[in-house]
């Protein structure tokens, strides 16, 4: 019988919140800059983002349970967000 450490309990709490509030948070930045950026009439850029962030969401948990360590996938989720964010703060500030 193996004993499950609190180290190991901590990691995989760590990559949960990592997967659910990052991922959500990376797929509404996505979604938004998405449909920002795409040169269609609003509605359909709208559609269209959302329909992909649909897709990122599922690829960011993914990506969260398949790196080797929960502090690279924290520190990746929250360098994905800071990208996004930012490059939504340039493209809304110019729009």
């Amino acid at each position: 019988m193996t004993t499950i450490t609190w180290r190991y309990r901590g990691g995989v709490t760590a990559r949960a919140v990592a997967a659910i509030g990052g991922g959500y948070v990376l797929a509404a930045l996505a979604g938004a800059l998405i449909a920002l950026a795409l040169p269609l009439p609003r509605a359909d850029a709208v559609t269209i983002a959302t329909l992909l962030s649909f897709v990122i969401y599922p690829c960011v948990i993914l990506w969260v349970f398949a790196t080797g360590s929960a502090l690279r996938a924290c520190v990746g989720v929250a360098t994905a967000g800071a990208l996004l964010g930012a490059m939504l703060w340039l493209v809304g500030g110019t729009a």
